[in-house]
């Protein structure tokens, strides 16, 4: 009768314990890509036992953490959908939703091709990639987007950007606002500037407004 009640409590804390590892590691890897699991236990608060635990090597912390920013992509994916938006407004609505997963994980591109390979993190952000390639096929059927690159083409394009301007907040070349990237997602897939910035102020605001009744 007592075992069940007994055992509740440690599900919990492992679960806990779990979490708090992931949270710190991907907070310690982006300061220190090469920080150990020692180190990284130390940071946690839980003793070397414990970390090893739940992850018996960095490999098995790294596929967490991908994982975990995979599951929060697909998430971002489903709630961030927009078929029935113009696809200027869509591809724009794509990068608001996406830049903060993108942004909290960031840490992994510095590990990337170096412990997870680039065939993991291109299964990673395969759901993305085609997310987008459907809004500029749209976009370019109905004369949004040029057509000069077939739309998986400039999908992978922008994504490769996508990926080198999180790199330039890693480096703090680039603060970790949504917006200027946005416009620079737009740009880059054949929208005016002038017609680009407009969407994507008309974009955040939409965005944001979910929050203002909180605020009053």
């Amino acid at each position: 009768m007592t075992k069940p009640a007994a055992r509740q409590p440690l599900r919990r804390n492992a679960r806990s314990n779990r979490a708090r590892i992931l949270a710190t590691a991907r907070r310690e890897l982006g300061r220190n890509p090469d920080i150990t699991l020692e180190e990284l236990a130390r940071a946690s608060g839980v003793v070397r036992r414990t970390l090893f635990g739940h992850f018996p090597g960095r490999e098995a912390l790294l596929e967490a953490l991908a994982e975990e920013a995979s599951e929060a992509l697909r998430s971002a994916l489903t709630a961030g959908a927009r078929p029935d938006e113009p696809a200027e407004r869509a591809l724009a609505h794509f990068v608001f939703l996406m830049w903060p997963v993108g942004d909290r994980y960031r840490m992994l591109l510095a590990l990337a091709r170096r412990d997870l390979g680039i065939e993991r993190v291109a299964e990673i952000l395969a759901p993305a990639r085609h997310e987008v390639t459907a809004i500029l096929e749209r976009g370019q059927r109905d004369g949004v987007f040029p057509t000069h690159l077939p739309p998986a083409v400039l999908s992978a394009g922008l994504e490769a950007m996508t990926v080198a301007l999180l790199e330039a907040v890693n480096t703090g070349d680039l603060g970790d606002e949504g917006a200027p990237v946005a416009l620079a997602v737009l740009v880059a897939a054949g929208v005016r500037e002038d017609t680009a910035r407009l969407v994507v102020e008309d974009v955040a605001s939409a965005v944001a407004a979910p929050e203002a009744p909180r605020a009053e």
